[in-house]
């Protein structure tokens, strides 16, 4: 059974933009989130041993996410509001680490 034209009108562009937030961002996302995490919280150890597993689920739900918005690159910009956001967490989040 053919799929429905209807749903097959989005553009190329459209197309490379969810994918490759999907791909790219959402991992960049979730390294930055892990690491951000393991300056925040009060173990960082155990946040590093264990992000070698959450990374790869969390960046599954990363690929997902853009294909759930109508244009990819508002999925791109969410994406590097996330990623910016969680880079100013890792900069301030060195000041006060032990790690450092």
């Amino acid at each position: 059974m053919p799929a429905n034209s209807k749903y097959l009108t989005t553009s190329p562009w459209q197309h490379f933009a969810k994918i490759s937030s999907g791909i790219l961002g959402g991992y960049i996302l979730a390294s930055v989130l892990h690491i951000a995490l393991a300056l925040w919280l009060p173990n960082p150890k155990i946040v590093l041993a264990t992000s070698m597993y959450s990374i790869f689920i969390v960046w599954g739900v990363f690929m997902i996410i853009p294909f759930l918005f109508k244009n990819g690159w508002l999925a791109w910009a969410l994406y590097l509001v996330l990623i910016i956001a969680c880079s100013f967490a890792i900069y301030f989040g060195k000041l006060n680490s032990p790690l450092v």
